[in-house]
Order: structure tokens, then sequence, then C-alpha cells
């Protein structure tokens, strides 16, 4: 369960580049400023840059009578397919359904100590590194989070109620001896976030039957034995699209090249470069106000993830656990939040996927804690 921030950061690929370096990246890759592309397919080279006209650059003109018949048959291949990536059946817009009482927790389970307050609690300072007992508490905590979520999973389908989804999970959850995190976090009312379609994250289960063609991520997170354990991942319900089997597949995709780079000793900021690079090779959105954050034996703490490119400082220590979760859009990444104070929506009504693992760094790499 990630959390929205309020961050200052500048983007890579920024002005310490010179004009003629910056084009002619745009001219290698399509991996292009996600602040001048965001949300949308790159589909033609700039024809200016910096107030400059491109045909002042002689080197530029040699370049562009270079390219093989077989380049321009890629170039033209990978424009139909990222115009493609925009193309998708608008559905009507997400309404909030009837939110059922809350449900309770046997009195033998432990709590978490953020229940005795309806306040969102206030974002630990505390890098959590852990020791041997605390790794494999931790083992422990993210291990039932991952089969509560792949049980979720299955219940996707058409005329299922997200509610009935939320009550599955609390079940489950409470039937194993653990404590579901969002129950009471900052007065959230239900065990899971459910977020559907254009929902970007911390959706209210309710009574909204799922529809054919939706696409929904389930958000678990577990309190076991003083530890949480937190995962999320979007599933497709009935028939999907194709544009949007393809954003949830990236979105996926671009966690897992987040994760790869993790280790102990590297940077932070290389978790969002590397997101980005592959979020941008399909024009897709990286959402920016949502982020990961350290988890243990307390919820939501620092280190703080930023999944865009970024000039955070820090590096990652081995025995670290954190999130590492992802938003993509198939449109622009601006958001609105409902009165409920908790759902929150993309302000263009585009569709948005979201995959969150929690990981353990270690010397040479990191350990996904949330694999069922």
């Amino acid at each position: 369960m990630g959390f929205s921030v309020s961050v200052s950061h500048s983007h890579g690929l920024s002005s310490q580049l010179s004009s003629s370096s910056l084009l002619a990246q745009q001219l290698s890759s399509s991996s292009s400023k996600s602040t001048l592309f965001v949300g949308f397919p790159f589909t033609s080279y700039a024809s200016t840059l910096h107030g400059k006209q491109c045909r002042s650059q002689p080197d530029l003109v040699v370049y562009s009578k270079r390219v093989s018949g077989l380049e321009e048959a890629l170039r033209i291949r990978r424009e139909c397919e990222l115009q493609g990536t925009t193309k998708f059946r608008r559905r009507p817009p997400l309404r909030r359904g009837k939110v059922s009482p809350r449900l309770p927790v046997p009195d033998h389970i432990p709590k978490p100590p953020y229940l005795s307050s309806n306040i969102l609690p206030e974002i630990s300072s505390e890098h959590q590194i852990h020791d041997a007992e605390g790794i494999a508490q931790m083992r422990a905590a993210c291990e039932l989070a991952a089969r509560v979520l792949d049980y979720a999973g299955t219940l996707v389908r058409p005329s299922v109620t997200t509610d009935q989804i939320d009550k599955v999970v609390h079940e489950m959850i409470t039937e194993a001896g653990a404590y579901p995190s969002p129950l009471g976090y900052g007065g959230f009312p239900k065990s899971v976030c459910t977020s559907v379609n254009e929902c970007m994250c911390h959706g209210i289960p309710d009574s909204r039957q799922l529809q054919d063609g939706d696409i929904i991520n389930i958000d678990v997170t577990v309190y076991l034995n003083g530890y949480h354990g937190d995962t999320s991942k979007t599933f497709l319900c009935g028939d999907v699209s194709g544009p949007l089997q393809r954003l949830v597949t990236v979105t996926e995709e671009c966690m897992e090249k987040g994760i790869a780079v993790c280790k102990d000793g590297a940077s932070f900021k290389k978790i969002g470069k590397r997101i980005s690079e592959h979020a941008e090779k399909y024009g897709y959105g990286v959402v920016e106000r949502f982020v990961g954050h350290g988890v243990g034996t307390v919820f939501h703490s620092q280190p703080i993830i930023l999944h865009h490119r970024n000039e955070s400082p820090g590096v990652m220590v081995e025995g670290q656990t954190f999130t590492i979760e992802p938003i993509l859009t198939l449109g622009g990444i601006e958001c609105n939040t409902w009165p409920d104070n908790w759902t929150t929506v993309t302000s263009d009504g585009s569709p948005a996927a979201q995959f969150e693992h929690t990981i353990l760094i270690t010397r040479t790499g990191a350990e996904i804690l949330t694999k069922c």
C-alpha cells in the first residue's frame, strides 16, 4: 500500500546535456524525456531544440541519409505500435457504490499501534534494517500476503463485487492469525484496497460489480507477529482489450526492472530511471504522486521510493526492506481524490495499472519477499 507525497525532484536528461547530445539521444532511442512526452507515444523527431531549427546542424542531415531501409521499416512499425497504445474503448466513469460496515477482527489477534487514532500516521524516518530474526519474520508476513493476493486474484470475474473480495481477504488474513493492515489505517474502512480501471490506488471496496473488460488492482498488506508484508497486482476481468492488457504487462515489467537494479550500495534513484526508461518506450505515464516505502515493523517509513526519474540521494543497505510499486497510465499522470479522502483516479479518466512487491536488499541483489 503506497502513499502520497509532495517532493521536489529533477528529471534525468536535464539541461546538463548539450543540445547536440540531447537530440542525438532522441534520434537513437524512443526513451524520450518524460516531461516532454508523458502519456503520449513518441511518434516523430523534434523539429526544434532550444529555439533553434534542427536544419542548422549539418551533421543531422548526414545522419538522416544513413538510415537504412530496415531501420526505417522498424521505425514505422514502432510508431504504429505506440499509436495503438492510446486507442482503447472508453469505459463509463467509475462510480462509488455502497460501502458496507467495517468487519470485526478477533480479540486475540495482535493489532498495529496506529489503530488508536483515525489520523493518518506520519511517515517514520526510520530505515528498517533487519537482523536474521527480523528477516525471518518479514518472510513469514510477506509469504502470507502473497498467498492472500494470489487467492484474491482467482475471485476476479464479472458480477463479483469488490466488497466480496474484501470479505474473503479479511477472513483469510484473520484465520491465519494476522491483522489486515489497511483496516483502520488513517481511518481506512476496509481490509484491502481495490482499484478499478482509472483508479490509481487506494480504492475502497464497495457494492460495485466488476464488469467484463475491467482491470483491477488488489493491494494486500498483512500484519503478522509485529511485521507488515505488502504486495499488490493488477488483474484482468473477463475479456480485456489489447491496449489494457499491454498496459498491465508493461507495468509489471517496470516493477521487475526496478527491482533488478537493487542491491547493497546501489543508488535509490536507479529505480526510477529504469522504470521510466521502460515505460517511455510505450508512451505510458509514470505517476509521481504515489511512491514506494520502507516496510517492516512500521507500515510506512523511509526510504521513499520514487518511480520516476529523479536525483534523490541515498543508497540501499543490506538487510533493508522496502516496496517498489509503480503506477502507469494510458494517459496523463494528474489525479483527483474523491471526497472519501482515499480513492484517487486519473484526472483524464485514462486507465491505470500498478504492481508491488516487498523486497529485501542483499549483498548481491534483492530478494522478492512477496513472491507466492
